[in-house]
């Protein structure tokens, strides 16, 4: 048996203008229906593990519980960080929670964002993986690379540990062409899928000899940690006095119980528009497509159409993607040049980095559909069940059109019911709820007009979901 950690943070910065800050890639459907959340969470149905371990930041605690509730899972421990530190404390944090519940199993480190084309073969790789964790090693996958490939790290393998894997004999960082040619060529480099195998106590015995500092921190953190709602939060200012680093960099290129397990199961990090075409299924032309798309005498694309029809004529090797309120055009091959892009974007203060007009919250979601000088229109999903906190604003009224299901509307001290086509106006200043009774989504229109109508014209008077 394994405790699976799976770690759910990070940006995805390189995934814009579908990843956002506030909803980053391991949140969205990118492979086919589900999330690469939820994918790595029903890549490990059927293998007997314990309940799972999700790390992320506190901003998408909401956005990972209610994949969890989709997904079924019921038993993770949702753990919290204040802001990103890197891999080696979340996995440090994940080792502390595993050792006070006496969870004497390995973890199953998993990145939510990666691709996996042969569950079957990455299953058949845990059990020496697991034998190897269990003689004391701390193991990684190396993945069996297919390609001269310049976007990831790599290990080579040293010695054979029996049947089960090699010693690393070295960690390599992101190389150029002719290096990746000839790691292809040696047969005895693999790329670093940052998929790791250890034991609790291993890790952090390794932390106390290598990164004293790290297992300080994380151990404060969980010291002071509280429970809040259905969330574990470990104390924030213990946790950011953590020196940051990737759990290969600060621990498993300067151990020497570093083991790998060549894995051959069409992995990709996921970390860029090219990594996503490559993983896609494609069409005779090479172009993997998704969304209302038309393309003519076009090959080798991607594209992603959100909310509108997307044509392309005679044009090779780029990624659109459309959403609707930003449009990417690349060339495919210098897709993993995101980032730069993005911060451009960030530093001349554009909100479409951040946020989608589609916001997510606790119990639903809202769009927006329209805005002006004194008004604002929303289209409002709540979940059946349901309700938003009990309320009120000093600046804007609100007018609510039910479109579907039943509304139970709280105004002052009044409660009624408002079914589909009828209404209600909630004045300035009113104390106000609203809640979804009903056992289908509620969908309403809602108006808001008055002279500032900034979300920060909430004053929320109680709230079931444990906001400010």
């Amino acid at each position: 048996m394994f405790t699976p950690v799976i770690l759910a943070g990070g940006n995805g910065v390189r995934l814009w203008p579908l990843s956002r800050r506030q909803r980053p890639k391991q949140f969205l459907s990118l492979e086919g229906e589900g999330s690469l959340l939820a994918n790595t969470l029903a890549r490990l149905e059927g293998l007997g593990m314990a309940a799972p371990i999700v790390i992320c930041h506190e901003a998408h605690r909401f956005l990972a519980a209610e994949q969890l509730r989709q997904a079924g899972v019921e038993e993770a421990t949702l753990l919290l960080e204040p802001e990103g530190r890197g891999t080696a404390p979340a996995i440090a944090l994940a080792a502390l929670l595993a050792r006070r519940q006496e969870r004497g199993a390995p973890l199953l480190v998993l990145p939510s964002d990666h691709h996996l084309a042969d569950d079957e073969a990455f299953r058949a790789a845990l059990g020496p993986a697991a034998r190897l964790a269990g003689a004391g090693h701390l193991v990684t996958f190396g993945v069996v690379p297919t390609r001269a490939e310049t976007g990831y790290g790599y290990l080579q393998a040293g010695e054979a540990l029996g049947e089960a894997g090699h010693a690393v004999a070295r960690f390599v960082e992101k190389p150029d062409l002719a290096t990746a040619e000839r790691f292809l060529a040696a047969g005895d480099h693999f790329w670093n899928s940052g998929i790791f195998v250890l034991r609790p106590e291993d890790y952090l015995d390794a932390l106390a000899a290598i990164a004293p500092a790290i297992l300080a921190a994380c151990r404060g953190a969980m010291e002071g940690a509280v429970i809040d709602l259905d969330f574990l939060r470990p104390a924030a200012r213990a946790f950011r006095g953590s020196p940051a680093g990737s759990i290969d960099v600060a621990v498993m290129e300067r151990t020497d119980r570093a083991a790998m397990v060549p894995l051959a199961a069409g992995w990709s990090d996921i970390g860029s528009w090219q990594a996503l075409w490559e993983a896609l299924p494609r069409d005779a032309d090479g172009n993997a497509l998704r969304g209302d798309v038309v393309c003519e005498q076009s090959r080798g694309l991607l594209v992603h159409a959100d909310s509108r029809l997307v044509a392309t004529l005679g044009v090779e090797d780029l990624v659109i993607v459309e959403t609707d309120d930003a449009v990417l055009v690349a060339k495919r091959a210098q897709s993993q040049q995101l980032r730069g892009l993005v911060e451009r974007l960030e530093a001349e203060g554009r909100t479409e980095t951040r946020s989608t007009t589609t916001v997510h919250r606790p119990w639903g979601h809202y769009q927006a559909v329209d805005a002006g000088p004194r008004h604002q229109v929303k289209r409002i999903t709540v979940r059946p069940g349901a309700r938003l906190s009990r309320q009120l604003h000093h600046h804007r009224a609100e007018h609510w059109v039910v479109v579907s299901g039943t509304a139970r509307v709280t105004l002052d001290d009044e409660v009624f019911l408002v079914g589909e086509n009828a209404s209600t106006f909630i004045p300035v200043g009113r104390v106000h709820c609203l809640e979804n009774p009903g056992l289908i989504p509620l969908e309403l229109i809602e108006v808001q007009s008055g002279s500032y109508l900034g979300e920060d014209d909430i004053v929320r008077l109680d709230d079931c979901y444990g906001r400010e």
